[in-house]
């Protein structure tokens, strides 16, 4: 074992770092989430959850919680999808932006600009050939041609 200190991490970074930290959770009127107790406003999933409990259990309207816990109704339908698509997971907010990494960039990107010829038209497909060969990707035509900034052509 190392003579290293472990910190520990808090609840709020902890949130933050899994994407799951409440961007307002001022808005959260509940009394319960005043309390300073087991209901932390800070955790989205949790708000969430409560909320549809609310719903679903007290019988409460949707209207009525939606202002309580300071979301929109359209937010509200979202939660409630997600939950039933995937339980508890499905209230983790997914992170935003593209799901992988980007294929064309550094040096794919260098080598598609060498082939190309200026003046002469882009051979997409042919790239997408080279590209398979050379690199074993597997790129479609229109993002090499996105990736070079071709105007597509109605």
């Amino acid at each position: 074992m190392s003579g290293g200190v472990k910190h520990k991490r808090s609840k709020v970074s902890a949130l933050a770092a899994d994407g799951a930290l409440n961007p307002a959770p001022e808005k959260v009127g509940d009394p319960k989430f005043q309390e300073n107790g087991f209901f932390d406003p800070r955790d989205i999933v949790q708000v969430k959850y409560e909320m549809l409990r609310r719903v679903s259990v007290d019988k409460m309207s949707i209207t009525e919680v939606s202002d309580e816990y300071g979301v929109s109704r359209p937010t509200f339908y979202q939660a409630k999808a997600d939950f039933e698509d995937a339980g508890l997971a499905g209230l983790v907010p997914r992170k935003r932006g593209p799901r992988g990494p980007h294929k064309i960039q550094g040096d794919v990107l260098a080598f598609l600009k060498a082939q190309v010829e200026p003046g002469e038209p882009i051979r997409a497909r042919a790239l997408a050939n080279q590209l398979r060969t050379e690199f074993g990707l597997d790129i479609h035509p229109r993002t090499i041609e996105r990736a070079l900034g071709v105007k597509k052509t109605a």
